[in-house]
């Protein structure tokens, strides 16, 4: 397998305007993509797509973005930058788990954590999936459930909730790529939702055979190889290059209307519809 992950953001019709938003805020960024659709950028290095997708789904607290600053990134400017018309969930300050630590929902409905101390990894953005309410207790069972459908994936660290065992907090690779998963206490009014998805670039169809069965098992499949797993998390399973065969000059119309029509998506259509 040699699929990659990258998150995609739900907005109505401000994809651009974030992502430009986004590229001003953190270092090292810049715009990869962009058409009327959806916008391709990267944050501190690491890729992230935003989908003006309309006014269906918001995006949710039970999916966030930590910022791993390190000496880099100057976490007092980036917090002020995020918070200005957004809300603070935990304002900057010093928390039991970090020297500096803060959650902000910036103005398009995005949630940062920014975590002053560094990551030993490029990746310096890691998604994080909080399970609340009934699903408190899916972590561990969601890190395995990943880690097993995912090749040369491992656990890197677990903090159990005290006398209990259940996960308060991991972190995992997926064929490489580091995500978060945390838990909550507390009753809440979020849930997981399309407005927070994550995108696997697939290099052939059998690898989108493969991750469209085993991530939807118990789950949901959806349109345009979109589906929900068991837990509720959104994904989008898609080929590689699909933003160009959608542009082409002479296929991309008929390819897109091939592509409205699927749920799982077949390459060899989308090529040549």
């Amino acid at each position: 397998m040699s699929s990659s992950i990258h998150p995609c953001l739900w907005f109505d019709q401000q994809a651009a305007e974030a992502a430009d938003f986004y590229i001003s805020v953190f270092p090292n960024s810049r715009i990869v993509d962009k058409n009327p659709i959806a916008v391709s950028f990267e944050v501190m290095g690491t890729l992230m797509m935003g989908l003006n997708g309309g006014p269906k789904y918001q995006q949710t607290q039970a999916c966030s973005y930590f910022v791993y600053c390190g000496e880099e990134v100057s976490i007092e400017e980036v917090y002020d930058s995020l918070k200005k018309d957004g809300k603070v969930y935990f304002p900057l300050d010093t928390y039991p788990w970090s020297p500096k630590y803060a959650w902000v929902q910036d103005r398009f409905g995005t949630n940062w954590q920014l975590d002053a101390d560094p990551i030993r990894s490029v990746q310096k953005i890691v998604p994080c999936l909080l399970f609340v309410n009934e699903k408190k207790s899916k972590v561990r069972e969601a890190r395995e459930f990943y880690t097993h459908i995912f090749p040369n994936s491992i656990r890197l660290m677990e903090a159990p909730l005290p006398d209990s065992e259940d996960l308060l907090f991991t972190q995992f690779k997926l064929d490489g790529y580091i995500m978060n998963a945390m838990s909550s206490p507390e009753r809440h009014e979020f849930d997981f939702s399309p407005g927070n998805s994550l995108v696997i670039t697939c290099k052939g169809q059998a690898e989108i055979d493969y991750y469209w069965e085993k991530l939807g098992e118990s789950g949901e499949h959806g349109r345009c190889g979109w589906l929900t797993d068991k837990f509720g998390l959104s994904w989008q399973v898609v080929p590689e290059g699909l933003g160009k065969m959608m542009s082409d000059p002479e296929k991309g119309k008929r390819s897109m209307e091939a592509l409205l029509k699927m749920n799982k998506l077949i390459i060899e259509t989308l090529k040549n519809p």
